[in-house]
């Protein structure tokens, strides 16, 4: 299902319904967003005091830290549209991961992150992401996330 546009949804709603606070939420709007998909903007990584910072740079690997906010504001926004509040995920694992540059901290535009839940049930998702620079594309993979991560799990 193809994305469309929505009214923007900046980083107030974003910081009240995920995790992640102040310099620490990576994610400054989203663009875009149906069922399957959403698209990101973030445009804090040239910030000389961003959180991920390390030696002096923002090393490309950081952009997983990008694209794992993108789905849980896509898990955030699914849930608000049920009246409910999405439970805390846990990034599983990343595979397939592509870096096609070696920093973030040099990209002069804004980053653009794309990611699509390709399956999944109530404990489990799996997206495939893409962050970009305008059509250029930076970072790519699959992410698997363990929904619910504060749930007790029995045998």
């Amino acid at each position: 299902m193809p994305l469309s546009p929505v009214a923007p949804v900046g980083r107030a709603w974003i910081e009240a319904h995920i995790p992640h606070q102040g310099r620490m939420c990576l994610i400054d709007e989203v663009l875009e967003w149906s069922a399957e998909r959403i698209r990101c903007a973030s445009d804090g990584h040239r910030a000389p005091d961003h959180p991920l910072r390390a030696h002096g740079r923002l090393g490309i690997a950081c952009g997983v830290e990008i694209a794992a906010q993108a789905m849980a504001v896509h898990g955030a926004l699914l849930a608000a549209q049920g009246g409910a509040r999405a439970a805390a995920g846990l990034l599983a694992s990343v595979r397939s991961v592509r870096m096609r540059v070696p920093r973030l901290d040099d990209v002069q535009t804004r980053l653009i992150c794309d990611a699509v839940r390709m399956a999944g049930d109530a404990a489990l998702a799996l997206y495939e992401f893409e962050l970009r620079a305008g059509a250029s594309p930076l970072l790519s993979g699959r992410a698997t996330v363990l929904l619910d991560a504060g749930r007790r799990v029995t045998a």
